[in-house]
């Protein structure tokens, strides 16, 4: 049994169930995510069993997520959060199985807005250092995305396995028609990913259009939302959805949405690292994209592709300026089309997943 080991993505998390673990389970694997929950095992998501573990806090966790990885005795452990790489690293130790390590993001600049800037430049070298280290002792690092790799220079094996679309099965694609928009938020929620410039653009729009957003505020910002809101005069344009599951999440908003907002903000190095499910997700439901200019990953596949459009997203102006530039049909499924075609192909997830497989064959002896 390979073990998915998490402290803090959920029991049905997009990459680390319905993607790797899926892709595992479908090579003949048996795969099991270990995560936060309220205890005890849940109904399998994606061919991989769930099985959870409660407790208040991430630290808090930990003691019971490493006796629960120990009596499960895994075959290998993928782990997918530094604190959880600890955790995989003593058990894998204690088990004698390999231990691969899940690199979900630039982990070296987590405590940039935390800290003075004088602060930054040695508290990335101290991090560095320390994952650097649990890096050199695993079997493999796995990146989610270009750009990482140079922080684990010791790492015994570097596999990328990128954050490509996974096409939704049963949905159809959005059918862009005339009328008033629906802008979608897709996803975690914050001032960081953008909601004041998202607010401002809203209110620069025609009248009749609309904002939709599926997802949780992730950084206690949900009175200031509403109270912004409230003052611009949006709060009848706006639904907050909440969080969805992933298929009721995708299924509305294909059916609701007209075009998908990605207006991460600069200042932190995983935004300009930025690779998210929100943009595969978007594009294989078939909706224009309109994203910031500043984050590499993102604007090499507008660019590749032509789904969407780049713009400054620290202007409201910008913003509106595009979904303006959307308002027609056409282009809309123009950019739509081309989105789907490449989320189905190049930038589709069967080769990364591929990769993945490769490497625990190569791990496991090519036994599944």
């Amino acid at each position: 049994m390979i073990l998915m080991l998490s402290v803090a993505h959920p029991a049905d998390d997009m990459r680390v169930v319905r993607k790797e673990g899926a892709a595992l389970a479908a090579a003949g694997w048996e795969v099991t995510h270990l995560c936060p929950g309220p205890g005890g095992a849940l109904p399998p998501v994606a061919g991989v069993a769930i099985e959870t573990v409660a407790g208040r806090g991430r630290l808090a966790r930990l003691p019971a997520l490493y006796r629960r990885a120990m009596a499960l005795r895994p075959r290998a452990i993928h782990a997918s959060e530094p604190d959880a790489w600890a955790v995989a690293r003593l058990a894998g130790a204690r088990l004698g199985c390999p231990v691969v390590l899940d690199v979900h993001e630039h982990y070296p600049s987590r405590l940039d807005a935390r800290l003075p800037a004088a602060l930054r430049p040695p508290a990335r070298a101290v991090l560095r250092r320390v994952l650097g280290g649990l890096a050199r002792g695993s079997d493999a690092v796995v990146l989610a995305k270009e750009g990482l790799a140079a922080d684990y220079p010791a790492a015994p094996r570097a596999v990328e396995v990128r954050n490509h679309a996974l096409a939704p099965e049963g949905i159809a694609p959005r059918r862009h028609g005339p009328g008033p928009l629906t802008l979608l938020h897709l996803g975690a929620i914050g001032v960081a990913r953008g909601w004041p410039q998202m607010l401002d653009a809203l209110a620069l729009a025609p009248p009749d259009t609309r904002l939709l957003v599926i997802g949780r505020f992730t950084d206690g910002s949900e009175e200031g939302f509403r109270a912004r809101a409230e003052a611009l005069g949006l709060t009848p344009r706006i639904t907050l959805a909440g969080w969805m599951p992933a298929e009721a999440a995708l299924a509305r908003a294909a059916a609701e949405a007209d075009v998908n907002l990605i207006l991460f903000q600069p200042g932190e190095e995983n935004h300009r690292l930025a690779l998210p499910h929100k943009l595969f997700d978007g594009m294989a439901m078939g909706l224009p994209v309109i994203a910031p200019g500043f984050a590499e990953p993102v604007a090499t596949i507008l660019e590749d592709t032509g789904c969407g459009l780049l713009v400054d997203v620290t202007r409201p102006e910008a913003i509106a300026e595009a979904v303006s530039a959307l308002a027609d049909p056409a282009r809309r499924a123009a950019m739509g089309a081309a989105g789907r075609e490449a989320a189905a192909t190049r930038w589709g997830w069967p080769e990364e997943a591929a990769r993945l497989v490769g490497l625990y064959h190569a791990l496991l002896g090519g036994e599944a």
